[in-house]
């Protein structure tokens, strides 16, 4: 195999991999970026509606009100402290942003135009605010491009369409990873004094999901296999607005120009769920929302979806009945200038007109809260002490920081992958300086090319497109947005037939080396099936409800016993794992244990994990 030698390997180039390539070059350190897509095809590109920061250009906004939303959305599971450096680091990072080019939107005093989003509010909790910073709904795909231009500049080394299939760990460092160039199908060593994994989340175990076909979770599965344990792996977000059997996202943006979701019978039906939010109350809350208008029979034509009005008549009269001001309400002009991808998903995928006609939508995988733990520099860590992995790195939405707990914020994702990004990057460019590089083995990838022959040369009856679509059915209909102990239970007799199928029945119809996506597919599907696996056996330990993992057997939270994340483990054997599960990693309270600290009154301790009220 070839072997590339750098100081730095960058495992994906969206926003994070992206960000940490750039803040580690300019450390002074050497770096590769590698990629199975081009750059600016990443799935950061896909992020429409904004990303948060406390600049307070429309609203009196504060970053620990930004902290405040970020700690309450996740149901309290974030970590406090990372919360706090979230939204502190977002107000530098967004204004940096603007810097290197990025075209924000703009108010009339030449300011970043901000727009509300739901779960964000000013003085801890008292009103919603506008903290989304936007370029128009392409938000996501302009930090993108912002970002590939600055590592070009930077002369950041590319490696696009390389897919890393494997990470080399020699005596508990990580010393780099192993690739197949897909032009080729040749396989590469990758040889770093630190590894960054940007690799993006795994929608795609689910059959309803927001995420592009190549989200299928390959850092953090490749980790897993490699004896780092996932953390939270339970909390897999339902975005509430994917459209209608596609799944393909409208943003939160939509609701925070002031869309609202109506029920068969006219209703908007939010107010019933989240009397003060209302449409914009946090997404697990909305999603479940949906699900509830759903089996009371109050969907469209009942088949599954509701409505999402955008329409300036009916924004407009909700506008006047909240006593608004004029200058809020919009007409078709201000709609096709804020939301245009919006509208051209809809006109093209569904034949609707957004401005004319309501939009159907129904709840969509969309995120992952958990993933890779690590520590708020972006260092991967193995236990619930935090012990850390030399020359391991993870942001992004492969990583659990964790800064997202239980359920993401909207626009905690891009502010994410800056944040984290950045720091990881810089971090990297200090390891590297005084690190030494580990001895490959002299074996390193043999493993890995034995597991890519067997599936290359498999003989039996089961087609990678038939597992994936069975998985993708268990996922949707047994761990989903609802769950009991039942469901789960079948969807992990399900996906154990799955896996064995896939492990001793699997059939390829290329065989070919050049651009061979049927094998590939089929290795991303082993990759599927384990963070399925892991999901639903770490949901099932969880015996309470909580942001997104919501148990119809456990309906209330429960602090005294859960108050902790989750670590599942797996002994490396593919075909037959065993995997243990614990709750032993304690949340960090430490905002609100300095607060305490302070002597401050019972109401003013914000961060104390309260009931679930909404």
């Amino acid at each position: 195999m070839k072997v590339h030698k750098h100081d730095a390997i960058i495992i994906g180039a969206g926003g994070a991999g992206l960000m940490a390539a750039l803040y580690a070059s300019k450390g002074g350190a050497d770096v590769a970026v590698v990629s199975k897509l081009y750059p600016t095809r990443s799935h950061t590109g896909a992020a429409q509606g904004g990303i948060g920061a406390a600049l307070g250009n429309l609203d009196e906004d504060k970053p620990i009100y930004h902290t405040y939303d970020t700690v309450k959305g996740g149901d309290y599971l974030t970590d406090q402290a990372a919360a706090k450096i979230l939204a502190e680091n977002a107000v530098d990072a967004v204004i940096e942003l603007e810097h290197m080019g990025l075209p924000f939107d703009r108010t009339s005093e030449k300011r970043i135009s901000q727009r509300r989003f739901g779960g964000h509010t000013s003085n801890f909790g008292e009103q919603l605010v506008r903290r989304a910073c936007h370029a128009a709904d392409r938000t996501g795909h302009m930090i993108l491009q912002t970002l590939y231009q600055q590592c070009i500049k930077n002369e950041v080394k590319f490696f696009d369409e390389f897919q890393v299939i494997d990470m080399i760990v020699v005596d508990g460092v990580c010393a780099g990873v192993i690739a197949i160039e897909l032009g080729s199908g040749d396989y590469h060593i990758f040889h770093g004094k630190a590894s960054f994994f940007a690799t993006g989340g795994w929608g795609r175990c689910w059959s309803v999901t927001s995420n592009a076909h190549a989200l299928t979770g390959d850092g953090a599965a490749i980790a897993l296999r490699r004896g780092v344990p996932l953390q939270d792996m339970e909390f897999f977000q339902f975005h509430p607005t994917g459209i209608y059997r596609m799944g393909i996202l409208i943003t939160e943006g939509v609701r925070g120009e002031g869309g609202v979701l109506i029920n068969s019978q006219g209703e908007r039906f939010m107010e019933r769920y989240a009397p003060s939010a209302k449409d914009l109350a946090s997404r697990d809350v909305v999603s479940r929302a949906i699900y509830l208008e759903t089996r009371a029979g109050r969907s469209i034509k009942n088949r599954g979806y509701v409505h999402l009005d955008v329409r300036p008549q009916t924004v407009n009269r909700y506008f006047a009945e909240e006593g608004r001001d004029r200058a809020d309400f919009i007409d078709d002009a201000t709609v096709e200038r804020k939301l245009p991808d919006i509208l051209d998903f809809c006109r093209t995928y569904l034949g609707v007109d957004p401005v004319h006609e309501p939009m159907p939508v129904q709840p969509t995988a969309h995120y992952a809260m958990g993933g890779i733990p690590t520590n708020v520099e972006a260092q991967v860590i193995i236990d619930a002490a935090g012990t850390v992995m030399p020359g391991a790195y993870a942001a992004g939405e492969t990583a659990c920081v964790s800064v997202h707990g239980a359920n993401r914020l909207g626009t905690n994702s891009l502010v994410d992958l800056v944040v984290f990004g950045r720091r990881g990057g810089m971090c990297i460019a200090e390891f590297v300086k005084g690190a030494d590089w580990a001895a490959l083995p002299n074996d390193a990838g043999a493993e890995i090319q034995a597991e890519f022959e067997r599936i290359r040369g498999g003989s039996g009856k089961s087609r990678p497109g038939e597992l994936r679509a069975k998985m993708q059915e268990t996922m949707m209909d047994n761990v989903g947005v609802f769950r009991t102990e039942e469901t789960m239970r079948q969807g992990l007799d399900d996906l154990a037939e799955l896996r064995e199928r896939f492990y001793r029945d699997l059939r390829i119809d290329d065989k070919s080396r050049v651009f061979n996506t049927d094998l590939m597919e089929a290795w991303e599907l082993g990759c599927l099936l384990d963070l399925a696996d892991v999901t639903a056996r770490t949901a099932l330990e969880r015996k309470e409800s909580r942001g997104a993992h919501s148990r119809e057997d456990y309906q209330a939270r429960d602090d005294e016993n859960y108050l902790a994340h989750s670590l599942i483990s797996h002994d490396g054997n593919l075909a037959e794992p065993s995997y243990a599960v614990n709750l032993d990693k304690k949340v960090d309270l430490s905002l609100w244990e300095a607060e305490v600290a302070q002597g401050l009154p019972e109401d003013q301790q914000k961060f104390r994990p309260k009931e679930r009220v909404y």
